[in-house]
């Protein structure tokens, strides 16, 4: 018996049970909820590339602009914690139907916004129903994969959203070249049509379950602590160090309503989100992993952008272009990494993923002025490989431990944990690499001032990597 489950087997428990065909009914059911995925993955990615454009046409300051991602990314963190509680109420699937719809609607809103006010406005309406569709869905996923099929499952949604940021840029560049900004946000609502016509025939509903009493006080703690720190990091970045003041204030309330929240629900009777289910040790352990590969992931994505345009001189076309060595190696692996999660356990396979991570991140900490594209272009295959094998064995390896009336906790959680780490791992990369290039004055020293960045880098992966080992020992010892 587990402490967070409470049903799982010993096989179950380490992950290597007897696998299965996975049903065709599940991977259709995983293509449609993929829809969601590809939104919300692809919408960040796209809104970037024209934020210049966006505000110029609306009149509005670059500073004024930068809040219409802002309000967005706030909104969706704020989201989070309440979709564990929605599912419970009204069942995941219903949920993830009501949140597609109103992401669509919501784009075809910014689209036809025609003020910077409105805009802003839309983007947060937005960022509330997007926080919805990722964890909502990969409740669905676990709760029809069940835990012989959940590494695969999981593996392969896991695509969309790895491929989609990559393509986003590019597609983002073309359609404020060719079209409008409005094309931006006009180009979701065709995909979240279709989505949600499949989707009508081949999401269950789920059940509405007991959800008790919503926890305010709880919801208020993390509804404010989580867009506070997504807002730091916004601010660190921006100002390029931790201790300013616009970015030190939102930092230590978010961290103090955070911790006031985790007591909170530790303590109370039915909390908003069960923070209990961390009692168990593979868990746990997932969830530490979850958090630095997730620092290791997003931190990546923050500085490779920059590298190929201001360490190599790219234009940003050709940096998407780049950027997709590491898309694609990720998305190469990501059914063998389920399937390895299937046999093996998500534990040795992250495990394995971490090492070649620290592999491929090691020399670029090492990259002269004029670096080898070929061998950027190779060690960013390496990373996505990696990293495709450390990120969903280790949530199938979570969701694995938990029953199926605690999924839509387990995949907030997770989703949660994922975002925290990517926040501060982004945050920590800009606060370094903009550190390091304020006196770089020649081609050399901006190297430099990347290969410190890298070195970040590859200490977020290794402590991904140690945690990776304490969760392989967790799941050989339950």
């Amino acid at each position: 018996m587990t402490a967070a489950g409470g049903n799982a087997d010993p096989a179950s428990a380490t992950g290597r049970v007897p696998t299965t065909a996975v049903p065709a009914s599940v991977w259709w059911l995983a293509v449609v909820l993929a829809s969601g995925s590809v939104l919300t993955g692809i919408d960040t990615s796209l809104v970037n590339v024209g934020i210049e454009v966006i505000g110029r046409d609306l009149g509005a300051s670059l500073t004024e602009a930068q809040w219409i991602n802002s309000g967005y990314l706030l909104a969706l963190a704020a989201t989070l914690p309440v979709c564990g509680w929605l599912s419970r109420r009204i069942g995941p699937g219903r949920l993830w139907l009501w949140s597609l719809a109103g992401f669509t609607l919501t784009s075809a809103s910014c689209a036809l916004a025609s003020s910077a006010d409105m805009l802003v406005v839309a983007r947060v309406l937005q960022g509330l129903t997007g926080g919805l569709l990722i964890p909502a869905g990969m409740a669905i996923l676990g709760q029809a994969a069940g835990r012989e099929r959940m590494g695969r499952v999981i593996a392969v949604a896991s695509v969309p959203s790895i491929l989609a940021p990559a393509f986003g840029s590019i597609i983002g560049a073309l359609l404020v070249d060719n079209f409008s900004w409005h094309w931006l946000f006009l180009v979701n609502v065709p995909i979240g049509i279709v989505g949600l016509l499949l989707a009508l025939r081949v999401v269950p509903r789920g059940e509405a379950g007991r959800a008790g009493r919503l926890d305010l006080p709880a919801l208020l703690l993390v509804a404010l602590g989580l867009p506070l720190l997504t807002y730091a990091v916004t601010r660190a970045m921006d100002h390029g160090e931790l201790l300013a003041p616009p970015v030190l204030v939102p930092l230590v309330a978010a961290l103090v309503a955070l911790a006031l929240f985790v007591h909170r629900s530790l303590r109370a009777d039915e909390p908003l989100m069960d923070l209990r289910l961390a009692r168990d040790p593979v868990y746990a352990a997932a969830a530490g992993t979850i958090v630095f590969s997730g620092a290791a992931l997003f931190g990546g994505l923050i500085v490779m952008p920059l590298y190929f345009q201001l360490g190599t001189g790219r234009d940003i076309v050709d940096t998407g272009l780049l950027l997709m060595a590491f898309s694609l190696g990720a998305a190469v692996t990501f059914p063998l990494a389920g399937r390895l999660a299937d046999e093996h356990g998500g534990g040795v396979v992250a495990l394995v993923g971490l090492m070649v991570v620290v592999v491929g991140t090691i020399p670029m900490t090492l990259l002269p002025a004029d670096p080898d594209l070929v061998l950027v272009e190779a060690l960013q295959v390496v990373r996505g490989v990696g990293l495709a094998l450390a990120g969903s064995p280790v949530v199938s390896a979570a969701l694995a431990r938990v029953r199926s009336d605690q999924m839509s906790d387990a995949s907030s959680q997770v989703n949660t944990l994922s975002r925290v780490g990517g926040a501060l791992g982004s945050a920590l990369c800009a606060v370094v690499l903009a550190g390091a290039l304020a006196d770089a004055g020649s081609d050399a020293e901006v190297a430099a001032a990347f290969r410190v960045t890298f070195r970040w880098l590859t200490g977020m992966a290794l402590v991904a990597l140690v945690l990776a080992a304490r969760l392989h020992r967790a799941q050989r010892r339950a």
